[in-house]
């Protein structure tokens, strides 16, 4: 269940947290140490404009345990409707810190999500930068719905702390919401491409073009099949712009 206590700034009736990467991190450690499920979500606006189509996945980003301000076009609307976030907490730099946590802890993660030979690089990578973390289990992202129960049996045969979920915004999110109470797994969270940025296969966009708010451009240019989906940033741009008074009161 969700921390009602929490400090939050509500964008279209999704509850955004206002806490920083420090507070964010010691909240989600005391979740660990509690045993509390949680589905973390690391929102940005493509998936807010997603949700506003999509009642079901709307649902999805409402019913969340933890949405942190992902995408800098979120901390930028916050803003815009007169409550800001303290900043932007990145969900790749989020994973990183909680596996930093994780490692003087002894926390166990499990990997799920990319191609076979991505989460096993990442897996390795992983061990090798956090040794004192437990690498409880991983598994690729290429399964059927039919394979769903041999996937939940096994995640929690591991028994992990954190469970890192790489597939489709589309695909992972919606996934963890509808097996949470039977993963029971402390911090449940989409992570997207990270594994791929992990395990070497891309790049994260250099600190200069994060801190000038230019991530987005960097992966167009990596990736310019995606132009169809940055198409929705100026739509959520127009979006918030248009119903600044209603953003904060949208059910």
């Amino acid at each position: 269940m969700a921390d009602n206590k929490m400090d939050t700034v509500s964008l279209f009736g999704i509850r955004v947290s206002k806490m920083n990467m420090r507070e964010t991190v010691e909240y989600l450690q005391r979740v660990v140490e509690k045993r509390i499920p949680h589905q973390v979500i690391t929102i940005n606006p493509i998936m807010i404009m997603a949700a506003l189509q999509d009642p079901g996945y709307m649902a999805v980003m409402r019913e969340a345990d933890l949405v942190v301000p992902d995408g800098a076009g979120v901390v930028w609307a916050a803003k815009h409707v007169g409550t800001p976030v303290a900043e932007r907490v990145a969900g790749f730099d989020l994973m990183q810190e909680l596996c930093s946590v994780g490692q003087t802890r002894g926390w166990k993660v499990y990997l799920l999500g990319a191609a076979p030979e991505i989460v096993r690089e990442t897996a390795r990578r992983l061990r090798e930068r956090f040794p004192g973390l437990v690498l409880s289990g991983y598994r690729d992202g290429y399964f059927s719905a039919e394979q769903d129960e041999e996937v939940l049996a096994d995640i929690r045969r591991a028994e992990p702390d954190l469970l890192f979920v790489a597939r489709s915004a589309a695909g992972q999110e919606p996934w963890i919401h509808r097996y949470r109470r039977q993963l029971n797994v402390p911090v449940m969270m989409g992570v997207g491409g990270s594994f791929d940025v992990i395990a070497g296969k891309s790049r994260r966009a250099p600190l200069w073009m994060q801190n000038m708010r230019l991530e987005w451009l960097f992966r167009l240019l990596q990736e310019p099949w995606r132009y169809k989906r940055m198409m929705a940033l100026p739509k959520f741009v127009l979006t918030v712009v248009r119903h600044k008074k209603d953003v904060q009161k949208w059910y």
